[in-house]
């Protein structure tokens, strides 16, 4: 690390539950290391840079970072409203995979990479690649991967229970346990 440079944690953010709480890990670690933060947003043209290059009329570049730019700053408010993190920051939007973006970023060895581990099951894990493990393999710094809340999978039972149309009792989600009825 250059003398005047301050020791960096750059943390992956893409909107989703999991992100917002690496962001909140990422804004908790550089204030425990007097670190400064960078969040980082990664994007792609839609259908990936080769079928953007192949289109036979391709939408400006601009208009894309544009919308990633937004995302990230909806994403930051989302996570730490008006106040902001609390730390030095900044935000980062840059072109490529989320994972190769992220690690690309994270290009100094005292830096700490940090993101969300997300949800995963066999079919998930087929369609979609995993960002943190690919962090882990290829960065070359520390990575912090963060797993999910345990109020995720409290949502889910939710979210499936409504859309099965089966009875809910609110009282479920404080303990788990459902309550005998008078």
């Amino acid at each position: 690390m250059g003398e005047g440079e301050r020791r960096r944690v750059v943390a992956g953010v893409s909107g989703s539950l999991e992100s917002l709480a690496a962001l909140h890990r990422g804004a908790h670690e550089a204030r425990r290391g007097g670190a400064e933060l960078l969040a980082v947003l990664a994007w792609q043209p839609p259908g990936g840079e080769l079928a953007h290059r192949r289109a036979m009329y391709a939408f400006p570049v601009v208009d894309f970072r544009r919308e990633a730019g937004e995302r990230l700053r909806t994403a930051l408010r989302a996570a730490f409203g008006d106040s902001g993190p609390g730390v030095p920051f900044q935000g980062l939007v840059v072109r490529g995979s989320p994972g190769r973006a992220l690690v690309v970023t994270a290009d100094r060895a005292d830096d700490l990479l940090v993101v969300g581990a997300g949800c995963r099951g066999r079919m998930r894990r087929a369609l979609f690649p995993s960002v943190a493990r690919y962090c882990v393999a290829h960065a070359g710094c520390p990575v912090l991967a963060v797993p999910p809340s345990p109020l995720r999978s409290g949502l889910a039972t939710v979210h499936r229970r409504i859309g099965l149309r089966l009875p809910l009792d609110a009282r479920e989600l404080t303990d788990g346990s459902p309550r005998p009825t008078s």
